[in-house]
């Protein structure tokens, strides 16, 4: 019987309780062994936007999954050289770990992008994809979208069923930018690192 190990990948700057709600799910309702999460390094779709060091980023993920056994996080893509792309870690993974099924867990606004991913076709062909659906979004648009990527690779897509918190890194790092509370929306060790290193008062941190 083959292992079932969900990727949580993305930026993370930072990771909030959205990340950790939508990750604990996906592994309760698809029986999965455990969660990796892995920070992207230079990911391929932000690279002309400044993005928090590795470090920071990796440190603040750590400091939020630590209290869960079932977390766990790879240096895997933030050392890697390059522009980060899924389908390598995928293959990397599947190279080290032949007896594993890999789920990648992501957000419904991520799907619509998805034919712009280097190799998707192939991707969907190599792991199943965790959709998490966003609030008050067009479900009928999600359902295309689904339709649509399951076509080449069936029942690749699955959808979340899960209580969904509108949170995004975006909205955090703007609210701390304007001096406005972050308490509840990210774990209190990452609010604490933020507020020690003094992340996101600027355009770009160390």
């Amino acid at each position: 019987m083959k292992n079932k190990i969900g990727i949580m990948g993305g930026t993370f700057d930072p990771i909030h309780n959205g990340h950790l709600i939508i990750a604990e799910n996906s592994r309760i309702n698809f029986d999965l062994d455990k969660i990796i999460f892995i920070p992207t390094g230079m990911p391929a779709h932000k690279i002309k936007n400044g993005i928090t060091s590795n470090n920071r980023r990796y440190e603040m993920v750590l400091l939020s999954i630590n209290s869960n056994p079932y977390f766990s996080i790879s240096p895997l893509e933030i050392k890697r050289e390059g522009i980060t792309y899924t389908i390598d870690t995928i293959k990397y993974l599947m190279s080290k770990n032949k007896d594993t099924e890999y789920y990648f867990i992501m957000g419904s606004d991520s799907l619509y992008n998805f034919h712009k991913w280097k190799d998707y076709k192939e991707l969907l062909k190599l792991c199943k994809f965790i959709v998490a659906k966003r609030p008050n979004q067009n479900n009928n648009k999600l359902e295309e979208s689904i339709k649509e990527l399951n076509n080449i690779s069936p029942s690749a897509i699955q959808i979340l069923e899960s209580p969904m918190i509108d949170i995004s890194s975006t909205d955090i790092r703007e609210r701390i930018s304007s001096n406005k509370a972050i308490k509840y929306l990210v774990p209190e060790s990452v609010e604490l690192y933020i507020e020690k290193h003094g992340l996101y008062r600027g355009h770009y941190n160390d």
